[in-house]
């Protein structure tokens, strides 16, 4: 078993189109350089619900429901219901492993006509894993797993304007205290930190915009032992997003979302063979493990070893579109994209939402559009439930 097993299984189950993941070298052939950012418990960038995931990933200004602390924290003061209550069940990279699952429960309460607080669990599963020693001999099996939860409090600071935070607790067991080439590892606990800007208004009686702005999963480092030039970032976050609303007539309405996303996580430097040197903002891979996660934040918008060419090529984009019937059933299709040097993750997303009285099931489908055969995003789909609770007017 190698010393770096968890490093492993994040990138094992991240969702990126498998050959360009962790490679940091420049490519003879394009001149470009595959330089893949990975972090500490990546589940904290996997669409939590399957609206979102029907369209491409972009969320953060769409209308407020339950799932509104994860995109964007600051909407859940625009909620139109009173309570929501939430779950989606993810099956996840079965192609990698048949076990792997993603589970996601949220809720969120109106404390009155400008605040909402809110609450959510992430947990993830990668199954059961036999661990062997060097000779190839069974040492047993183990369970590796991970989870966060957080509380949100959003207000309203003016009718159309509202700001969120939220405080995240993250917990990412993926040896349980296995001993990797004589180096005893323990399980990594963090905390983190979300804030989020919501506007929204009205055009006219029939058209709606909205604009999101939220910086999340900014906190501390995770460490798996007592090595700190090992210890990983946390998947921080700058997110992007809007939204247009066209209610057509009283029976037809449209949403058109767009989201950009940028990794506030240091790029690392490029192992440059021919000069035998790192290239890059930081001398070595030590310096870059060293650094903390404010200053790596900062410097994420100016250390790529590729300049301000590379930088544009960590920004990934969103696109989604919506159709409601009677606002009872809807049609979601979206695009999401990301460079091939940066992951590589591109894939198309549809999907279907019906709601019958206080009741939600929307479902989504995902299909790569990157070497479709191979890749382990392919057949992806998500389910999700939720319950709304609308206070009576008498009460």
């Amino acid at each position: 078993m190698k010393k770096n097993l968890f490093r492993s299984i994040f990138l094992m189950f991240m969702a990126c189109g498998a050959a360009n993941v962790a490679q940091a070298q420049y490519s003879s052939s394009t001149g470009q350089s595959n330089n893949y950012i990975h972090t500490g418990i990546p589940i904290l960038q996997i669409a939590p619900d399957a609206i979102a995931g029907a369209l491409g990933d972009a969320a953060a200004a769409y209308e407020p429901n339950a799932y509104a602390s994860h995109w964007n924290n600051a909407k859940i003061a625009f909620a139109p219901n009173t309570m929501g209550i939430t779950t989606t069940y993810t099956p996840w990279l079965r192609k990698l492993d048949p076990e792997m699952n993603f589970l996601y429960l949220g809720a969120y309460r109106r404390i009155n006509k400008r605040s909402a607080v809110a609450a959510s669990l992430t947990y993830f599963t990668l199954g059961k894993i036999e661990h062997t020693d060097e000779q190839g001999q069974s040492q047993g099996t183990f369970r590796p797993n991970e989870f966060a939860f957080d509380g949100t409090y959003s207000m309203k600071l003016s009718d159309n304007l509202a700001l969120g935070a939220t405080v995240r607790y993250i917990h990412s067991d993926l040896t349980q205290g296995l001993d990797v080439e004589q180096q005893t590892t323990k399980a990594a606990n963090a905390l983190a930190a979300d804030v989020g800007l919501y506007y929204q208004t009205n055009i006219d009686k029939n058209q709606q915009v909205a604009a999101a702005l939220t910086i999340s999963n900014l906190g501390s480092k995770l460490s798996y032992s007592d090595d700190d030039t090992e210890n990983e970032f946390l998947p921080s976050n700058l997110r992007l997003g809007g939204r247009y609303t066209y209610e057509i007539d009283e029976y037809n309405k449209i949403n058109v979302l767009m989201d950009l996303n940028k990794l506030l996580v240091p790029t690392p430097p490029v192992w440059n063979a021919t000069d035998s040197m790192w290239t890059g903002l930081y001398a070595n891979m030590a310096d870059y493990h060293q650094t903390s996660s404010v200053l790596g934040a900062i410097q994420s918008f100016y250390d790529a070893p590729g300049g301000m060419k590379e930088e544009l090529h960590e920004v990934t984009i969103s696109v989604g579109a919506e159709y409601w019937y009677s606002n009872v059933v809807a049609a979601r299709m979206g695009y999401f994209f990301e460079h091939k040097t940066k992951g590589a993750r591109q894939y198309l997303t549809v999907g279907v939402g019906f709601r019958y009285s206080a009741m939600e099931f929307d479902f989504s489908y995902l299909l790569p559009t990157t070497s479709f055969s191979t890749n382990p995003l392919a057949n992806t789909i998500r389910v999700s439930l939720t319950y709304n609770i609308k206070q009576n007017k008498k009460s």
